[in-house]
């Protein structure tokens, strides 16, 4: 599709889902190959033990909670792009600059991104006396540092990746981004396993693989932007050391809330974790388990709500409120029934999906696995309403309103759910079961409340 081509938007739901659909497809496969590194690893390190694998979901819980200021901001890229592009469709030539402020604010999502992860390296260097301050075992904190020290330097690349990634949303063309991602998935299973076992690094090899891999998705996104006709004209990063006042404000006012969004919700499941390893490595290793696979399920819906964003984003920029309202109702919609159908799944088949983890034969195995698909059990009670919130999140965006659902994150994730969990998990005795109650708990809250917003705005 030529950058100036334009489409005329159709009414109805059953078009809208077909058009979200084609968007979301490649989106949510990128998601999950970034999901499949995860897990790769996660697998790998099991095969070392448990404390390899707690200390595993430590350092990669700490190495999220500080990537969401760095990811939030290369997030506000995609309704920033999706608005230029929409802009190029308004009658008359009215957005006739749209390609202008298209390379000026994939620049800026970059710079600022770039300035949010440096900020976070220190802690990611140290990270063995935050996490001892954080009440950690000290060997799970020591192990969890040398992770952390690997994985510090695949932030620069992942952000980039996405603001990038939603340049090629915005244009409707995501598929580059997905094939990068798969082939990401073919190379980290090597390489990972070569820095775990042979090379010796153990757990700092699985951090250091997860940087080796994001850079090469990057490398490799850049080369097939460079390479496209369509897409060079827009030089994006041409004279990109030059960062430019105006646009970076721009994204600061609407990345930031999407930061402290995300690290409200990343920083809930990270408290979560961090609560799970006062209860030892075996309640560790089970949260592992249970968090990766939820995860693994939750890049559906947020690839869907990804794909929304550009969608409302597109239709906004264009004057087309009613297809932004369509838009949001439609994902919303397609969120939640993939979601309600892998809620039936992880009831269903909790044993069997702990189980792939684990190597029955090593010490205290078979008891994580057991605690593992009780905690599954619970994670499949909260998928409905997690797919909810996250697509509903994305359509709110697509209209550039992040400050209220950053606040409504806040109120339901950390006013509700995490205090619930630990008073489920302690004072009522039940230890790690309740802790993840209380996930069940704020991720509820949080749907309702977002799901009410996107209903004020699209009435709006």
């Amino acid at each position: 599709m030529d950058a100036g081509t334009t489409t005329t938007a159709r009414p109805g739901p059953a078009v809208e889902a077909r058009a979200t659909l084609a968007l979301a497809g490649p989106i949510v496969l990128t998601n999950l190959s970034q999901m499949a590194l995860v897990l790769t690893e996660s697998m790998l390190l099991g095969r070392l033990g448990t404390e390899a694998l707690a200390a595993g979901v430590l350092g990669s819980s700490l190495f999220f909670a500080l990537l969401a200021p760095g990811f939030g901001l290369a997030l506000a890229a995609a309704p920033l792009q999706a608005q230029c592009r929409g802009a190029s469709r308004l009658p008359g030539g009215a957005g006739r600059g749209w390609v202008r402020d298209m390379r000026k604010g994939t620049r800026a999502a970059l710079w600022a991104s770039a300035l949010a992860i440096l900020a976070t390296w220190p802690v990611m260097w140290n990270a063995a006396p935050v996490l001892r301050a954080l009440g950690q075992d000290p060997t799970l904190a020591l192990l969890a540092q040398d992770y952390a020290r690997g994985a510090m330097f695949a932030m620069p690349s992942f952000c980039a990746f996405v603001v990038l990634r939603g340049f090629l949303a915005a244009m409707e063309r995501p598929a580059a981004a997905m094939w990068v991602s798969l082939a990401a998935v073919a190379l980290n299973l090597p390489v990972a396993w070569a820095l775990i076992f042979p090379a010796g690094f153990g757990v700092q090899g699985a951090g250091l693989a997860v940087a080796i891999v994001d850079a090469a998705m990057l490398a490799a996104l850049l080369l097939v932007i460079h390479r496209d006709r369509v897409f060079r004209r827009f030089r994006l990063l041409g004279r990109v050391w030059l960062p430019r006042l105006a646009p970076l404000k721009e994204v600061a006012l609407v990345g930031l809330p999407i930061a402290g969004s995300m690290l409200l919700e990343i920083g809930v499941f990270s408290a979560a974790a961090f609560a799970m390893g006062w209860f030892g490595a075996v309640a560790a290793a089970a949260h592992a388990i249970a968090i990766q696979t939820a995860s693994a399920t939750f890049m559906v819906p947020l690839g869907v709500g990804q794909a929304v964003t550009a969608r409302v984003g597109l239709a906004t920029g264009a004057g087309d409120l009613p297809g932004a309202r369509r838009a949001g109702w439609v994902g919303i919609g397609l969120g939640a029934a993939f979601m309600a159908t892998m809620a039936v799944l992880l009831i269903v088949a909790a044993p069997g999906i702990a189980g792939l983890f684990l190597d029955p034969t090593l010490p205290r195995a078979v008891e994580a696995t057991a605690l593992a698909a009780t905690l599954l059990v619970v994670a499949g009670l909260f998928q409905l309403g997690d797919g909810i919130q996250v697509v509903a999140a994305g359509a709110l965006r697509g209209r550039k309103d992040t400050r209220v659902p950053m606040l409504l994150a806040a109120l339901g994730y950390w006013g509700i759910g995490l205090p619930s969990g630990l008073a489920l998990a302690h004072l009522a005795g039940w230890g790690p079961v309740g802790v993840w109650l209380g996930l069940f708990i704020g991720t509820g809250i949080v749907a309702l409340l977002m799901l009410g917003r996107w209903r004020r705005m699209a009435a709006a």
